[in-house]
């Protein structure tokens, strides 16, 4: 009964950082008048891969399909400048 408990609870935890990456937003007015309804999107990145909007995506709170194409953007951690025995190279000083 222990594993099952711990099984799911480790589950959970895994869910809750995978959908952890969206944002809330709130209610506006745009610079022309119109009011933007409060909605959910995703945390801003360098790529539109990940966004609802983006084809194949599928947007889990309203069911619609993504029709944008994807760009050639990767998710990916910011690159490393190669490492150099002069410090202040590394730092672009």
């Amino acid at each position: 009964m222990k594993k099952i408990f711990l099984t799911f609870v480790l589950i959970l935890a895994t869910l809750s950082v995978a959908l952890g990456q969206n944002v809330r937003v709130g209610g506006y007015n745009r610079s022309n008048g119109t009011y933007v309804q409060p909605h959910t999107r995703t945390a801003p990145n360098h790529t539109n891969r990940d966004n609802y909007s983006t084809r194949p995506n599928v947007n889990p709170y309203t069911g619609n399909k993504g029709y944008k194409k994807p760009d050639n953007n990767w998710i990916s951690t910011p690159k490393q400048r190669s490492s150099s025995k002069n410090r202040s190279s590394y730092y672009g000083y």
